[in-house]
């Protein structure tokens, strides 16, 4: 089992930052591949980012690349998502999943997920 816990989520100004993060327990969460999802009203929920358990491979969505970096600490059991140069259109409830095995980006492959963090972000 894994259980996961995002923060960091709040109100922004559009051109701002946040860095969303993840704290994870469990036996397994060193072996995990993680990911970044969010879900706006009304829409399904998307992949975002995502990085394998190493932290030498990463994916992203084309609509956030060059803007969002995902990253990991193992030591500390924690996966950060910082988001720069935040637009309107990256509103929505970011969740934090996990998954033993590679990395993969859809959300069909991630077992684990937390309660999700809301990010919101005004023009």
């Amino acid at each position: 089992q894994v259980q996961l816990v995002e923060s960091g989520g709040g109100l922004v100004q559009a051109g701002g930052s946040l860095r969303l993060s993840c704290a994870a327990s469990g036996r397994t969460v060193s072996s995990s591949a993680m990911g970044w999802f969010r879900q706006a009203p009304g829409k399904e929920r998307e992949f975002v980012a995502a990085i394998n358990w190493s932290g030498g491979s990463t994916a992203y969505a084309d609509s956030v690349k060059g803007r969002f970096t995902i990253s990991r600490d193992n030591a500390k059991n924690t996966v950060y998502l910082q988001m720069n140069s935040l637009k309107p259109e990256d509103t929505a409830v970011y969740y934090c999943a996990a998954r033993v095995g590679v990395l993969r980006t859809t959300t069909q492959e991630y077992r684990y997920w937390g309660q999700g963090t809301q990010v919101t972000v005004s023009s």
